[in-house]
Parts: structure tokens; C-alpha cells; sequence
């Protein structure tokens, strides 16, 4: 199972968390260290749609300035973005063979993992 997300993000913390305590083993990928490359976004719009990633209501989209935001008029002008502006993803990501979340829940969590 990976994990993507910053180490600084208070949600991707209580997912960690989540984890640890519920012995769920994964590997961490920081997109702030390592980035995100446009094939992974792709893979993400393929399978849930760019807007379901997107993070609009966070600090990062709301700090751009009005010309850039009215520049994204398609799926390629979003995944350009999110990969130069990681901050934007909603975090974490959590993939695990087929299965894609976006942000934290405990319930969505519990299913999956059986816990």
C-alpha cells in the first residue's frame, strides 16, 4: 500500500496515525521530496476524475491568483497544475491495489482494511 501526501499536513498525520495504530503497513510518498509525476495524476483522473483531487478549498487554490485559476479549462491545464502545485491534492492518497481514497475516514478506512 502507498501513501501520498506532506509530512505536515494534519489530516495525512491522522491517517498515519490511523495506520500505525491499526498495524496497516505502508510506504510514504512526499509529494513536497519527490514530487508527482504526470503519469500518476493521469492514472488518478483515469480512475476518479481529477475533480475528486483537486482541492479547492484549501489554502493553496485560494492563494492563486484569479488568471491562473480562470486558466484551467481543461483536464490537461489541472494536471499541470497539480503536479507543479502538489499542495492542491487532496491529501492523502491512499492507493491500494484497486482501491483509491482521497483524504481521511475512519469508516471508509475500517472497511477496507477490515479493522
Amino acid at each position: 500500500m502507498k501513501v501520498y501526501g506532506i509530512t505536515n499536513c494534519n489530516t495525512v498525520k491522522k491517517a498515519l496515525d490511523w495506520f500505525k495504530n491499526n498495524q496497516v503497513v505502508y510506504e510514504f510518498h512526499d509529494f513536497k521530496k519527490l514530487g508527482v509525476s504526470p503519469e500518476k495524476l493521469q492514472e488518478w483522473d483515469t480512475k476518479a476524475g481529477y475533480e475528486k483531487f483537486m482541492n479547492k478549498q484549501g489554502l493553496t487554490w485560494k492563494q492563486l491568483d484569479q488568471e491562473t485559476k480562470d486558466c484551467i479549462k481543461t483536464k490537461e491545464d489541472a494536471l499541470q497544475l497539480l503536479q507543479h502545485k502538489t499542495s492542491m491534492i487532496k491529501r492523502p492518497v491512499i492507493e491500494d491495489g484497486g482501491f483509491l481514497y482521497f483524504g481521511f475516514d475512519e469508516a471508509a478506512y475500517k472497511q477496507h482494511f477490515n479493522k
